[in-house]
């Protein structure tokens, strides 16, 4: 993500050893990718441990998705500071010892702060383990070597949801961080001995700070208050409202400060370009609403359909299976079809999936719950590298790191409020659902005295048999909830298609902004 001024240009790895720099880089990768996925079929789990309700167990995903966010426009600069591989290596040591930290907390609010230091730590990772690896081949099999290292991010979240499901259900929660351990040693230990001998320049370069404590504050408070908002009743808070107002004016003079500031942590200038800022918006609302409907339907199934762990993780795990088999067609024509194509098959699919989501109810079945859960995978493929290609399009090679990582910064921060806002409408969706439903359980509805009737025959209380009632209504409630917000998601990504078109066409090139989009990708 960095270019220093003195590059150095190494000869690229042969052999055995560039084939063991590929393993060490895609290892710490996967790691890196698999802990986004592998926490949402645990936080029922890790939230009945530590004695909160799941809706606050998002936490574990949204704080780690805004520090990572926060972390990736900052490797540019730490990388001339330090030097790419130090800094990577660096990066996934801190990572392991990270994980090691989470596997250990003994409550909800030491894991969210050790899932920030996770977070955190990680932004550098991606970005280096893309560039160590491109300088590990010849330029000729440069596509070649992206193609192996986007199989990784998108096996991972394949493994995820399967990995922790499994070990949620058969060891227990703290072991989805405790199995980062032996990957990072190992994949720092082999990156260290593969390239160390081949460090970037390094140069010292003033650092943005007040840019930096301002992007944290404004992000900060608006991540706490999409968070904490449905606890605390929204703006009927105090606290609520000081948080919106800390948002609102960190990030008036966050936007202020960097386009007058001369070594910016984010380059603002970018968003004069069209194709920037439609890109950049369609990207990041879509990966938003992607994101929290990927951690909306574990918490539904688990909650209240009956499923385990794993079960959820089984029905989830085949997301990334036509991403796979798709992928290297997208990334070998993305070149020569115009990528407003690509990106607009990719939102009519999320759309044609999340409204067949909304048309589950509580005696869907696995396979029912399956089938849009794989047909996702063909839109993940037509989703990230044309709309990257078009974010790309016209920019300079100098501009493109910080393009990406800006663009980056959106998208991961938009993955992080995507879950809070998905997750928020739910529960105030269901509590609405609740209140019409259970308006109808009186003594003149005679299929509810009924009902009553039946399973006081049965040997229950009146008390117990209004209990039973009230978790079937709680049911209902809960899915039907579910189906609002599937189909509002459906509506919103059908709403991107023009935002995509106000892109300007994007001209074929070789090895242009095709081949930058498919090393900026993940």
């Amino acid at each position: 993500m960095s270019t220093a001024s003195k590059h150095i240009e190494y000869p690229p790895l042969e052999g055995s050893a560039r084939m063991w720099g590929t393993i060490a880089l895609s290892a710490a990768t996967f790691m890196n990718v698999l802990d986004s996925s592998i926490a949402n079929v645990s936080l029922p789990a890790i939230a009945g441990d530590l004695g909160v309700s799941p809706n606050q167990g998002t936490w574990v995903i949204t704080s780690f998705g805004v520090a990572n966010a926060i972390a990736v426009p900052l490797t540019g600069w730490l990388s001339q500071r330090f030097g790419q591989v130090r800094l990577f290596v660096m990066s996934v040591l801190l990572f392991v010892l990270a994980s090691w930290l989470c596997g250990l907390a003994p409550n909800m609010a030491t894991l969210i702060a050790f899932r920030i230091l996770q977070g955190f730590v990680a932004g550098p990772m991606i970005p280096l383990s893309q560039s160590l690896l491109l300088s590990s081949y010849p330029k000729a099999l440069a596509g070649t070597a992206m193609a192996m290292w986007g199989m990784t991010t998108l096996v991972a979240p394949v493994m995820g949801p399967l990995l922790g499901g499994w070990i949620t259900d058969n060891i227990s929660w703290p072991w989805i961080f405790y199995i980062n351990i032996p990957i990072g040693l190992l994949a720092a230990l082999a990156s260290w001995q593969l390239y160390r001998k081949r460090e970037s320049a390094t140069q010292k370069l003033p650092i943005d700070t007040v840019g930096l404590s301002l992007l944290v504050i404004w992000v900060g408070a608006l991540q706490i208050m999409l968070d904490k908002g449905k606890e605390l009743d929204w703006f009927h808070s105090g606290e609520v409202i000081v948080l919106g107002i800390v948002a609102l004016v960190g990030f008036l003079i966050f936007v202020a400060w960097e386009l007058t500031e001369k070594h910016p942590v984010v380059d603002l200038t970018l968003f004069k370009r069209r194709n920037f800022w439609s890109g950049t918006l369609a990207i990041s609302v879509g990966y938003g609403l992607f994101f929290g409907n990927v951690v909306l339907l574990p918490l539904w199934l688990q909650q209240y359909m009956g499923y385990t762990s794993t079960e959820a993780g089984f029905v989830l795990a085949p997301v990334g299976l036509m991403a796979i088999l798709f992928s290297p067609v997208v990334g070998k024509n993305v070149g020569r079809v115009d990528p407003r194509y690509f990106a607009t098959f990719a939102f009519i699919v999320f759309a044609l999936v999340l409204w067949m989501r909304s048309n589950f109810n509580t005696q869907a079945d696995e396979a029912t719950i399956l089938v849009p859960t794989i047909i996702q995978g063909v839109s993940m493929a037509f989703f990230f590298i044309p709309l990257l290609s078009i974010i790309l399009s016209g920019l300079p090679p100098d501009r493109i790191p910080a393009a990406s990582g800006l663009s980056n910064f959106v998208r991961i921060t938009a993955g992080a409020f995507g879950t809070s806002i998905v997750t928020t409408v739910w529960q105030d969706r269901a509590a609405l659902h609740h209140a019409q439903l259970a308006e109808a359980i009186n003594t003149g509805n005679s299929a509810a005295t009924g009902a009553l009737a039946g399973m006081q025959a049965t040997g229950m209380s009146y008390e117990q048999a209004l209990l039973s009632v009230n978790r079937l209504i709680d049911q209902q409630a809960y899915m039907l909830a579910a189906s609002d917000v599937f189909l509002a998601s459906a509506g919103i990504f059908l709403l991107l298609v023009p935002l995509v078109w106000l892109a300007r066409p994007v001209r074929a090139q070789a090895g242009g902004a095709g081949a930058d989009a498919a090393s900026a990708a993940h």
